[in-house]
């Protein structure tokens, strides 16, 4: 008996080590023109979204170290002029696994390369609701929320302050139309619907003369309950609040807004992450760069908890009950199997603080209440998961 327990504590040592793994993973970032806007008060931080992949990368060396793991991270810019698929093409050649900041169009683009077959790609930037549902495809994952995650928060935070009166101003931006589309969804999903609804004037100038003309423009609402503004590129919103005709509170993409990150939120161990970044970058972190940051370190868990770099593997593990990401965000996040998009609360803010963070109490689910937020299983038409 003493024998045997001799060489059973002797077999304890005598386990293989693990392997060395190494993943190399790239970031493109795609230049796109932006239209002029009335304000120019909000530019685009400098590195926004690769900031939020190299403290990623940083996080998941930190892990490495310890398990014989290394990462890289190779950086590219398509600027304006440039062929992205050629970009892509080069950094698909180095490495399967690519973080991508670029339109719709461009991504299903790059998705389609024949180089792209047998990749991993994410999408950072880009909340099309198609993506993850007619356009969706198998080799492309989601880090950001859709706009429909995004506006079914909104809609709960509605129902539950039985704001039911509402009305609409939606800008003439692509974008803005986008997410007035989202938002029309949304408020038919939960029971709620638009009393009424006007296009902003892309014309007017109301840098001047705001405390005049927007009175005048939302006289005609009459009484309501809270104003939606759809204006995601950030043009006229800002001088709508307080210069309204009725005192009404305001949400959408101005005022109380759902997004995927905000430096208001400190809860769940997020001060920590923030302040890890503040340090890192000099700059408050941004949704794209949670999105890159959690794209990155989606693959940092997947390479953890297998031991293993080959896409296979990784993307199998990644889309299995078994993976979870901790994003700071009070719950775990885990990737939808039917359209590639990463689960996750969106909070529910001010530029001052959090004011709640959905799915909201009472919004119950089948299976997991983060679904409840965006496209389910049974209202996809994602085929490409099938």
């Amino acid at each position: 008996m003493k024998r045997l327990i001799w060489l059973m504590a002797i077999c304890l040592f005598c386990q293989p080590a693990l392997a060395q793994v190494q993943l190399q993973a790239g970031y493109l970032q795609v230049e796109v023109e932006r239209p002029p806007t009335l304000s120019n008060l909000d530019p685009l931080p400098e590195k926004n979204g690769l900031a939020g992949a190299e403290l990623g990368l940083r996080d998941n060396q930190t892990t490495g170290k310890f398990l014989g793991q290394t990462y890289e991270l190779a950086a590219a810019i398509a600027e304006l002029g440039d062929d992205p698929l050629e970009a892509a093409k080069t950094m698909l050649a180095a490495s399967p696994y690519l973080i991508v900041d670029a339109p719709a169009e461009v991504l299903l683009a790059i998705a389609d390369l024949p180089e792209a077959e047998g990749a991993l790609l994410f999408n950072i930037s880009a909340g099309d609701v198609a993506l993850r549902d007619t356009e969706c495809r198998a080799n492309m994952l989601h880090s950001l929320p859709s706009l429909a995650m995004r506006t079914d928060a909104l809609a709960q935070v509605l129902v539950q302050k039985r704001w039911t009166d509402l009305v609409m101003i939606a800008g003439s931006f692509p974008e803005d139309r986008a997410y007035a589309d989202a938002m029309r969804g949304s408020l038919k999903k939960f029971g709620l619907k638009l009393s009424d609804e006007k296009q902003w004037d892309a014309g007017a100038d109301m840098r001047r003369t705001a405390s005049q003309e927007i009175p005048l423009f939302t006289q005609g609402f009459g009484d309501y309950d809270a104003m939606i503004l759809a204006d995601e590129l950030h043009d006229f919103g800002r001088y709508v609040l307080y210069n309204t005709w009725a005192a009404r509170p305001i949400v959408g993409s101005e005022g109380l807004t759902a997004t995927t990150w905000s430096p208001v939120i400190e809860q769940w161990g997020a001060a920590q992450l923030q302040s890890r970044f503040r340090e890192l970058h000099a700059r408050d972190m941004t949704s794209q760069d949670y999105a890159a940051w959690a794209a990155f370190r989606t693959l940092g868990e997947a390479v953890t908890r297998t031991n293993a770099s080959d896409p296979e593997t990784l993307r199998a593990y990644i889309m299995s009950d078994a993976f979870e990401l901790a994003g700071f965000k009070g719950r775990p996040l885990t990737y939808r199997a039917w359209n590639g998009q990463l689960r996750q609360p969106i909070a529910i803010a001010h530029p001052r603080a959090l004011v709640a963070q959905a799915p909201l109490e009472g919004f119950l689910h089948q299976t997991n209440e983060l679904d409840s937020l965006g496209r389910d299983r049974l209202e996809s038409k994602c085929e490409a998961y099938q």
